[in-house]
């Protein structure tokens, strides 16, 4: 695991640019997302959208659509798993293993709300410092 301290909604942005540029092309990445509302999980997927070749400008939550596509060097989907029901989820999850196919990175907001992680996936714990300072954990063991 590596521990990053973010003291900025910056930091957390290059702290995910870096992780995903640090990512081997040709293999999926699942990152699983975790963090209380606000934690910045919607900035560190906009700095692995960067990281990835894509524009972080058209990073927004997809919260209400559940999930955004973006192209760059390597496919990102982002997926918000938020207004979900655990039914829904669980109904859900057969799609995120598709999605997780190719030269792609799925990003994962609210994933414990998945009954099951997927295998192999990257775990990300974003917890509050309090002000503006976060703890960005990373997890490259997999589930």
């Amino acid at each position: 695991m590596v521990i990053h301290e973010s003291h900025s909604e910056g930091d957390t942005y290059r702290i995910a640019r870096d992780f995903a540029a640090s990512l081997d092309d040709g293999v999926p990445a699942t990152v699983l997302l975790y963090g209380e509302l606000g934690a910045g999980k919607t900035a560190f997927v906009r700095g692995l959208v960067e990281g990835a070749g894509g524009s972080p400008d058209d990073v927004s939550s997809p919260t209400f659509v559940l999930a955004q596509e973006y192209a760059g060097r390597r496919t990102v989907h982002h997926v918000d798993l938020y207004r979900l029901s655990t039914a829904e989820t669980v109904a859900f999850e057969p799609q995120l293993l598709e999605l997780a196919a190719g030269d792609v990175i799925v990003a994962v907001e609210w994933a414990d709300r998945l009954a099951v992680a997927p295998a192999g996936a990257i775990q990300v714990r974003i917890d509050d410092g309090g002000g503006d300072d976060r703890t960005v954990r990373i997890n490259t063991t997999g589930c």
